[in-house]
């Protein structure tokens, strides 16, 4: 998606632009490779559990029931695919998503599996 800015209260705010008709093979492939990390369920606990925290890959095992070595691997993976990005803290990595795209990408995903699991009707 292409973004412009625009002067706000001294701070540049990047604003979308409508995606055109035709998508590029890059889009394309980006866009595949996001929705193949989220059809794991261990990326998928980990990647909630971090739409509002930055945690650590132990904490992160432990929220997807897995052993912190799976956990890592798991991460390389997100971080690979542009979905999570890490940062040190002393002799940690502490992790968060990788922008807004990528949490209401998730929080999307979760509301229609929502609607799947509940039998809740469709809506716009």
């Amino acid at each position: 998606m292409k973004h412009s800015s625009i002067q706000a209260a001294g701070k540049p705010a990047a604003v979308a632009q409508p995606h055109p008709a035709e998508l590029t093979a890059r889009q394309v492939g980006a866009a595949v490779t996001s929705f193949a990390m989220l059809a794991d369920p261990t990326r998928v606990r980990m990647l909630w559990a971090l739409r509002d925290a930055e945690l650590d890959v132990s904490s992160l095992a432990a929220v997807a029931s897995c052993r912190p070595t799976v956990a890592s691997q798991h991460l390389s993976k997100l971080r690979f695919a542009g979905l999570v990005e890490g940062r040190r803290e002393g002799q940690r990595v502490v992790y968060r998503l990788r922008g807004g795209h990528v949490r209401a990408l998730l929080i999307e995903a979760l509301f229609h599996a929502d609607h799947q699991v509940s039998g809740d009707p469709i809506h716009d």
